[in-house]
């Protein structure tokens, strides 16, 4: 039987795969083309994300070409994958129990 977290549909907001907002990647990509340089724009925001994640903002066919070599998922191991789908579905579930979606 499904989780009824399962059905919810997170917003960017809460969504935690999304470290910067909408504001922030146009404020980087505004800080770039003004001269400063990667390294300089990821000591602004280093609370917030990487210098490598600069990078995939400014440009983004680095990203795409990382994702499709990517091995990141054979990293991980069942027993890691349902801890972090746990995990998951309890901060969804009370993400909808506070009535946030």
């Amino acid at each position: 039987m499904p989780y009824i977290s399962d059905k919810l549909i997170v917003t960017k907001k809460y969504d935690r795969r999304y470290k910067l907002t909408d504001n922030q990647r146009n404020n980087i990509k505004r800080l770039y083309k003004q001269g400063l340089t990667i390294r300089t724009i990821a000591r602004i925001y280093q609370d917030s994300c990487c210098r490598r994640n600069i990078q995939f903002i400014l440009f983004p066919e680095r990203a795409k070409h990382v994702n499709a070599n990517s091995n990141a998922q054979r990293n991980v191991n069942n027993k890691q994958h349902a801890e972090y789908m746990r995990n998951h579905r309890r901060y969804k579930y009370n993400l909808y129990k506070e009535g946030k979606i």
